[in-house]
């Protein structure tokens, strides 16, 4: 089992955290999708993140260049407890999120639409269905 796919929580447990948990996290932190979407467009990553929400190709962006701009957005320590949980580096969950985020900004901006921001805040389980888009069907 690959390491991406390890924190994915595409491993046995689900109870040590996943990627996929760091990414819910990240976009709950920030005030929803719409929170994260404009936090890293102030710090740089506007294009990228514009393609993420449209319908065509996701634009890729480095574990640096999202590291950068999480940090400038406040959330430097949603990462470093996350790193922390689940016993990786910093710069490796940073690279590894540089591939996940991407993919989940896009599965909760169905059809290019960043969803209005609800009083309930985020519910992780919007998410779930990625792991299995991830891996499901597709080789790597």
């Amino acid at each position: 089992m690959s390491f991406l796919n390890d924190l994915l929580g595409g491993g046995q447990g689900q109870g040590g955290g996943s990627l996929l948990d760091v990414a819910g996290s990240l976009i709950q932190k920030a005030g929803g999708v719409q929170g994260l979407i404009a936090m890293l467009q102030q710090h740089g990553l506007g294009d990228a993140v514009q393609s993420w929400v449209g319908t065509g190709a996701n634009q890729p962006v480095s574990g640096g260049q999202l590291g950068q701009a999480l940090q400038n957005g406040g959330l430097g320590n949603v990462l470093a407890e996350a790193a922390g949980k689940l016993g990786v580096d910093q710069g490796d969950l940073l690279g590894q999120l540089s591939q996940v985020l991407p993919h989940a900004v896009d599965h909760l901006t169905p059809n290019g639409q960043v969803p209005e921001q609800g009083a309930g805040g985020f519910d992780l389980g919007a998410l779930t269905s990625l792991a299995g888009q991830l891996f499901g069907g597709k080789s790597a």
